[in-house]
């Protein structure tokens, strides 16, 4: 019997949570090249059921999608599920918005950073947790064209380095 020192309680107990997989649906790489990410959210989405066996074929995409403060709730707009090719007249809008699912103080955090300064809502990633579906957004700053170019500079050197020491 495997005991743990501080509580007592067996450590493979079923009391003690297992680790969730992470599946990755869909990711903006294009986000990191945009815009520089100051702060990164999970949360999660509130979806049909077609919505649902359509992601899990990976039929999905985040280019173009972002994320508002609206009445007190966080939405996302313009993230394309493709319609389930199986689905019959109860199928889903593929792109429709959708209800972002966060605690109202992480609301009202957000809501308040957004207004202060020239910061937008970009999902980064929608995922697998378990059997939940969940979206990474990030709040970040636009870049400007010149640290678009210092970036992709960056990015070349780093390789280059990468080959002569391998």
């Amino acid at each position: 019997m495997k005991e743990n020192d501080k509580t007592g309680k067996r450590s493979d107990s079923p009391l003690t949570p297992k680790p969730r997989k992470e599946t990755v649906i869909a990711l903006n790489k294009r986000a990191y090249h945009d815009f520089e990410i100051l702060n990164k959210y999970e949360t999660g989405i509130v979806l049909q059921g077609t919505e649902v066996k359509s992601l899990r074929d990976h039929k999905a995409s985040l280019v173009d999608a972002y994320a508002r403060v609206k009445k007190g709730e966080v939405w996302l707009y313009n993230a394309n599920i493709a319609v389930y090719k199986l689905g019959t007249f109860t199928n889903h809008e593929p792109s429709s918005t959708r209800k972002l699912l966060m605690k109202k103080s992480e609301i009202k955090k957000l809501n308040e950073k957004l207004k202060d300064r020239s910061l937008t809502l970009i999902p980064l990633k929608l995922f697998f947790q378990g059997p939940y579906v969940k979206v990474e957004l990030g709040l970040g700053k636009g870049k400007k064209q010149y640290d678009k170019r210092e970036s992709i500079k960056k990015a070349e050197v780093n390789r280059k380095l990468k080959r002569v020491k391998i």
